[in-house]
Formats: structure tokens, C-alpha cells, sequence
């Protein structure tokens, strides 16, 4: 009988052979003809869920399941495709389970009838079957069903599979999304898998915590050390979520603490040489590291050769914010490496990398050709390279400062209008960072005036005005050959920028100054100039004009103020402009009455070109088009009109300007850490805070308040598999080894020597020779009297005879 019904079985397997292959042979020949995803009528797909056999089963949820994820409505197979959880096949199973996570949530009261099915696959012999029922009981997101999952969760965390272990620590989110109250029960459970001994457990143990309690630092610190021990072989997931858990857990857990080093110095001939000296020399702050925290950082040097560029990021961010200088430069190799990676990878990484730079850029020097700007890179990346160039600007050599010029100075000519913006600017960015290379500098931005680009010579002519500023004496003569220039600028904005440093120059000594003439030249060419333009040449004349009052009104001696106080508000500009002429009768000795009346209502005109020049442009403004330039100069007119309020008007037009500071385009991103998407998006789109769920890191705590750092030792539990028993006394080690070895033979019936007794022998040896020596001592005292006598004699002896 047996082997009739194996002969029967090789005969159902072949018969179901023969039926596969000509089912694929039948659509090998049919394949062009028919769809690929051709729907079956509802009633034919039903009987196919509903059949015996397997693969009729397998075929039908194949495609319910290609039909729900082409959006079509496959809610009416749901008792059909339920009935099927109970299947012995781990490939319906899957299919089933899908089906259920996905329709769950609309039909609660059907899916609660699979929970008694799903709850036995829980005690399946495979641990595949039993992850996946875990899996999809936490996934139906039913409220009822909580403490049935979290019971679920406590089998799970006692099960012998590793794989199992690892799907309750992601159902423990899950669990607690679908019922808060269940927290207490969670953090039991979190806690046992944090001390899991399989390192691919606790990765997600890490992110369930983080999700679940990310403030219960005291669940950490038991399992301090052996989360560290494990970073290095977890999964690229698990590294990311230990080292943001590990990073808030250092700040929270190591206070800053700083010690003085003196500077090592050659002493003198003499050692008290220039002591008063090295008294008075200041000492050095170094950062002085607690063990733990050191050991974290140590775990983490490798992680920086991982695939995972995302990884290497992280591990650099932890180096930055928790470790000293040595630290951080062993981060910036893996970090420039990265731009070797694709695109949207390398654009990622030049973010953190200038974020890095930032707070130290003399690490970067020796990489510093890894960012000159290469053909294929995209205008975000160019950008930032020339950041990071201008940043490792003061810190190169001067070979290296040159080329970096020279790249600068080759892109001012590219044809994309913004990248040649950010190049004028990274070359004042170099300048303002390193003065000695500012004259250079200077010359290259220049000679961009002849470009016929407008906007090249726009921006350069905006840098230049900032290089000026900040020593203004020292470049008189490049504003004088900025003005020659206005013949040939055709730039609205670059010629307003060069008559305004005209202006600010406009009160130099009469041989050197040039902004009246600069000044009679424009007006011949007011009407079309643009309103940029006519705007400081307003400016520009009202500086002149109050210049020319501030030097009449200085040179006239005291008796002249009463004078020129008792003119008419209507005569007042025409009593200034002849001021001098009237103060020089004042000082002649009057020789006759004929001279009484100098100051007359109507003074005689003037023939100083500058009054002449001011009155002619209060003429062309009054109407022009532009209401905004209207109103300027009437404000001007009223201040320069009025003697009292020249002073006023000194500290409007003559104030001096602050110096211009052209900080990186990446300074307002310092605070945000490096690796969050805030950093890349930047403030101006996150906001100040950063996106929505980003969490800058915490304060350092204050020496004093940090936890009992007895907590981190494993001894008191440290990790949940128990790797490490308690201490054993060391005496009983040593009897332990001393019966191993049968160095503690009876000898003599006497009983086994243990250590005490080792001891108390080697005590009572040393008594024994200490009295040896002293009885020795005593001996060879006795002796030397003996001699000492047996002389006394002998002396006796020969004074008598």
C-alpha cells in the first residue's frame, strides 16, 4: 500500500508538471498578443480564492493584489482572501497579510477575525512566520487590538530568533501610535531589547526608543558600553539612529571640563632665567575628555570608512560637537572623499562640509584642489566651492592662494550671469579675509571694468567700493581712475557706485579733488542718466556745495557772525555765496562811510562755479519725472539753504561710514546641525527653528549635575543577556588556581594549604629573618668589642714594657 500511493503522488506531481509547462509554453506563444495585466471577471478571481489547490489560490491573490496597487476597488474579495490566512503556504501567507495591512483600517470588524489565526502563527515553528505575524498584528491600526499586541510584543521579545526579537522592537512604535497607555509595558520591553546580545536587534531597539521616549536617558545608561561595542557591526539604519541617541546622551551625561597647559619653553643657561617671565606668560585651555565619552568617540573612527555616506556624516557630526580639534580632522578626509559620489550626493555634502569649514577651516587646506570647480559640477556646487575656497583663502600658501585667484578670475568670464556674481564676491571675500593679498585683489577686479558684460562690471565695481572703504586714504588715486571710467560705464548701478565713492571723496584738498569737475561733467548729461545714477549725482552735488560752505564758513574771523545773522531768510543764499568778499571788508579798517553798507539785501553775484552748480541742478530736479528725486532735493535745498542747520546737514551727508563686512553665505546656517535637512534648506526657508521635528542638540550639563557614572558599569546590569557575571573576590580566584594547578597537595596528612595559610607563611618568613639579621647585627657588634678590647690590651701591654 505505500508504494501504491508514493506511485500515485510521482503521478500527481508529474501531472502538475505537465500542466506548468504547457500553461508557459501557452503564454510564450501568446505573449505579444495579450496584456500583461489583464483583469479577470470578479466571479473568476472569487473562484480562484476560494479554490483547493495552492496555486489557483497564489494566482488568484497575485491579482487582487496587482489590482489594489493600480488603485481599483478589491474590498469585495476581503472574506476570500481572509479565509486564507490559516494557509500552511508562506507565500499566500505574505500575499494575505498585505491584503490585510492595507484594508484593515476600512473593515475593523472583519480583519478582528483573522486575530485568533494571526495570534497561532505566533507559536509557528518558523521564525519567518512568526515575525511576519508580529509584524502585521502591530500594523492593523485596530485600538481594540492593543493589549493584544502588546502581548505579542512580550512573546516576541522572549523569543529565541533574533529576527523575531528585531520585528517586536519595530512594533513597539506601532503599539504605542495605536494606544499611549501602554507605555509603561513598552518601556519594560524596550529595556530588555536595548540588552539584547545580537547587535541587529538592538539597532531597532535605538529607534524605538527615540520614537517611543527619547527623554528616558536612564534607560541608556546600563547599556552605555555595549551599545558602543556594537555600533560598529549594526546596519546602516541602526548606526544612524545610536549615534543621534549616543550624541543627546553625551551632552546630557559628560560635562565640559578644561585643563591648563603651559607652553613648553627653552630654559636659560641658569634654571631661574626669565622665571618672572614664564609667571606672567597665559596658559593654554585644553578640552580634557571624560573615559566614556572617549571611548564613544573611539568606536566611532571606524564607522567613517563605511558605505554609507549618510553614516560618515553623522560620525563627523558627533567629532564636531563632542570632540576636541584631533577629532575633526580625522572626520574631513572621509567628508572631501564624498566628492567623488554622485551629484545629488556631492550637493549634500558640500552643505556639511562648509558648515565644518566654518568652525575650522585650516583642517581643509590640505585638500584645498578637491574643491576647484570642475566642468560637470552644477551651479549649487559651484557655489559652494567657492565658499569654501574663500574660507582656506588666509590659510593656504602662496602658491595656493594664487591658484585659487586664478580660478576665481577665470569664472568672472563664464557665461551663467550668477556664477560670475559669486565669483567677484568670493574675490572680496578673499581680500577682506587676508589683507595682504587685497592690493592683488584690487588689481583683478579692475581690470573686469573693460568687460562688456554690465553685470560683471556692476558687481566688481560694488566690491571695489567695499575694498575702499576700508581704507579709504590709500586709494585715492584708484577713485580717480574709477571716474575716468564713467566715459565708458554704461551700467546703471555701476555708475552710480562710482559716483558715489566720488562723493565720499569729495573733500579732499583743492589740487587733489576732483568731484567738482566729476560733477560739471555729469550735468551735461543729467536728462539721461538713469534714476540710479541721477540720484547720487543729487547726492554728490549736495556734498560739494556743502562742502564749499564749510570752508567759507570756517575762514572768516568772530566779528563776521553777527553780520551774516541779520541778512534776510529770502537773501541767504546769495549772502553765502559772496561771504568772503563781505568778511574781507569786515577785516579791512574802515576808511571811510562809503563802506558802511556791505551787507546789503542784494549782494553782488558771485563767480565761484560751485553756488552756480548747485542752483543749475535744483533746476533739473525740479522737473524731473522721478517724484522720489523731487523730494530729495528739496530736502537737500532746506538743509544747505539755512546756515544753522549746515551742521546738520555735516552730520546727514559727511557722517563716516561704517566699514563693510561681507560674511559667508553660509554663516547664518552655523547653529543648525550638520546631516539635518534644515541645513541644506537653509534658514531663509526653514526659519530660524528648522524644519517641522528638528531638534537641535541639547546643552552640555553643568559639572556637578551629570548622573553617577557607577550607572554605566556593567557590573550593575549592563547589559540584558547577562555577557558579564558579578566580580569574584580575588582570594578566591586564587585558591581556585591554586587546586587547579594541584599546587595545594596533603603532604604529610596535613590539610589543603589555602591562601590565608600562604600568606600567614610568608608573614612568619619574614619575622624569621628579620630576627636572622638582627641577631647577625648583634653577633658582629659583640665581635668588633671584642677586638676593640683585645687592642686596649695590647696597647697596655707595649706602654708597659
Amino acid at each position: 500500500m505505500e508504494s501504491i500511493s508514493r506511485i500515485s503522488s510521482m503521478l500527481d506531481t508529474a501531472r502538475e508538471l505537465t500542466l506548468e509547462a504547457a500553461q508557459s509554453a501557452g503564454s510564450a506563444r501568446t505573449v505579444n498578443t495579450r496584456p500583461l495585466n489583464k483583469d479577470l471577471p470578479f466571479l473568476q478571481v472569487k473562484r480562484l480564492l476560494d479554490s483547493r489547490n495552492d496555486r489557483e489560490i497564489l494566482e488568484g491573490l497575485r491579482k487582487v493584489i496587482s489590482s489594489m496597487y493600480r488603485n481599483k476597488p478589491c474590498l469585495p474579495y476581503f472574506s476570500s482572501v481572509v479565509k486564507n490566512v490559516a494557509s500552511p503556504n508562506i507565500e499566500i501567507k505574505k500575499l494575505v497579510y498585505i491584503y490585510l495591512l492595507y484594508y484593515a483600517e476600512s473593515e475593523p470588524d472583519l480583519a478582528l477575525l483573522s486575530i485568533n489565526t494571526i495570534q497561532k502563527s505566533l507559536t509557528d515553528p518558523s521564525p519567518q512566520v512568526r515575525a511576519m505575524a508580529l509584524r502585521v498584528m502591530s500594523g492593523i491600526r485596530v485600538p481594540v487590538i492593543s493589549q493584544i499586541v502588546s502581548l505579542a510584543i512580550k512573546r516576541g521579545c522572549a523569543d529565541m530568533s533574533p529576527y523575531v526579537r528585531k520585528a517586536a522592537a519595530l512594533a513597539i512604535p506601532k503599539c504605542y501610535k495605536l494606544d499611549p497607555s501602554t507605555l509603561p509595558q513598552l518601556l519594560e520591553y524596550l529595556s530588555i531589547l536595548l540588552g539584547d546580545k545580537q547587535y541587529f536587534v538592538v539597532g531597532p531597539a535605538v529607534m524605538a526608543f527615540l520614537e517611543v521616549c527619547p527623554d528616558r536617558i536612564d534607560l541608556i545608561h546600563k547599556h552605555y558600553r555595549a551599545l558602543i561595542r556594537k555600533l560598529v557591526d549594526m546596519d546602516e539604519w541602526g548606526q544612524l539612529a545610536t549615534l543621534r541617541l549616543l550624541n543627546a546622551y553625551a551632552r546630557k551625561c559628560f560635562p565640559i571640563r578644561k585643563k591648563r597647559l603651559r607652553k613648553s619653553k627653552t630654559q636659560g643657561f641658569y634654571d631661574d632665567e626669565d622665571s618672572e617671565e614664564e609667571k606672567d606668560e597665559p596658559s593654554e585651555e585644553a578640552q580634557l575628555l571624560d573615559p566614556d565619552l572617549e571611548l564613544f568617540l573611539r568606536s566611532c573612527k571606524p564607522l567613517l570608512s563605511s558605505r554609507s555616506s549618510a553614516v560618515i556624516v553623522s560620525t563627523a557630526r558627533c567629532f564636531l560637537h563632542l570632540g576636541t580639534p584631533e577629532y575633526i580632522d580625522a572626520a574631513i578626509g572621509p567628508l572631501v572623499a564624498l566628492l567623488r559620489s554622485p551629484q545629488d550626493i556631492q550637493h549634500i555634502a558640500m552643505y556639511n562640509i562648509v558648515a565644518v569649514c566654518l568652525v575650522r577651516p585650516e583642517a581643509f587646506v590640505q585638500y584645498a584642489s578637491h574643491f576647484l570647480v570642475r566642468a560637470t559640477d552644477s551651479r549649487e556646487i559651484s557655489h559652494l566651492k567657492f565658499e569654501v575656497l574663500t574660507l582656506l583663502f588666509s590659510h593656504c600658501q602662496h602658491d595656493m592662494k594664487e591658484l585659487i585667484l586664478s580660478e576665481l578670475e577665470h569664472f568672472t568670464r563664464s557665461v551663467d550671469p550668477t556664477i560670475v556674481q559669486e565669483s567677484v564676491r568670493a574675490i572680496g571675500r578673499c581680500a577682506q579675509n587676508n589683507s595682504t593679498a587685497s592690493a592683488r585683489c584690487l588689481r583683478l577686479l579692475l581690470n573686469q571694468l573693460s568687460s562688456q558684460d554690465g553685470n560683471l562690471v556692476a558687481e566688481s565695481l560694488t566690491v571695489i567700493r567695499h575694498l575702499i572703504q576700508q581704507d579709504p586714504q590709500a586709494h585715492v588715486k584708484t577713485v580717480i581712475r574709477l571716474a575716468k571710467n564713467l566715459d565708458t560705464t554704461a551700467n546703471p548701478q555701476a555708475r552710480a557706485s562710482i559716483i558715489w565713492l566720488v562723493g565720499e571723496f569729495s573733500g579732499l584738498p583743492e589740487e587733489d579733488n576732483i568731484a567738482p569737475d566729476v560733477l560739471r561733467i555729469l550735468l551735461k548729461s543729467f536728462a539721461d542718466e538713469s534714476e540710479a545714477a541721477k540720484l547720487q549725482i543729487v547726492l554728490l552735488a549736495a556734498k560739494v556745495y556743502l562742502h564749499y560752505l564749510n570752508g567759507t564758513s570756517t575762514a572768516p574771523a568772530e566779528p563776521s557772525q553777527p553780520e551774516t545773522s541779520q541778512t534776510s531768510k529770502d537773501e541767504v543764499f546769495s549772502s553765502q555765496t559772496d561771504l568772503t568778499t563781505i568778511e574781507n571788508d569786515w577785516q579791512d579798517p574802515p576808511s571811510s562811510p562809503s563802506k558802511a553798507p556791505a551787507l546789503s539785501p542784494s549782494p553782488p553775484p558771485t563767480d565761484h562755479p560751485i553756488p552756480l552748480l548747485w542752483t543749475y541742478i535744483l533746476h533739473l530736479t525740479r522737473y524731473d519725472t522721478s517724484y522720489d528725486l523731487r523730494d530729495r532735493a528739496r530736502l537737500y535745498r532746506a538743509l544747505l539753504d539755512n546756515p544753522k542747520s549746515t551742521q546738520l546737514a555735516s552730520l546727514l551727508l559727511l557722517a563716516p561710514k561704517p566699514i563693510p563686512h561681507a560674511p559667508s553665505p553660509s554663516e547664518n546656517r552655523q547653529g543648525l546641525l550638520i546631516g539635518s535637512s534644515s541645513l541644506v534648506i537653509g534658514v531663509e526657508a526653514a526659519g530660524a527653528g528648522g524644519l517641522s521635528g528638528y531638534e537641535p542638540l541639547p546643552e552640555w550639563v553643568r559639572d556637578g549635575d551629570e548622573p553617577d557614572p557607577k550607572l554605566r558599569d556593567e557590573g550593575k546590569g549592563g547589559e540584558g543577556g547577562g555577557e558579564k557575571m558579578r566580580g569574584v573576590p580575588a582570594a578566591r580566584e586564587l585558591d581556585r588556581a591554586v587546586e587547579e594547578k594541584k599546587l595545594g597537595r596533603e603532604v604529610r596528612g596535613e590539610k589543603k594549604r589555602t591562601l590565608n595559610d600562604w600568606l600567614d607563611d610568608e608573614g612568619s618568613e619574614e619575622g624569621s629573618t628579620e630576627e636572622e639579621t638582627e641577631s647577625e647585627d648583634s653577633d658582629d657588634e659583640e665581635e668588633e668589642s671584642e677586638s676593640e678590647e683585645e687592642g686596649d690590651e695590647e696597647g697596655d701591654r707595649l706602654v708597659k714594657s
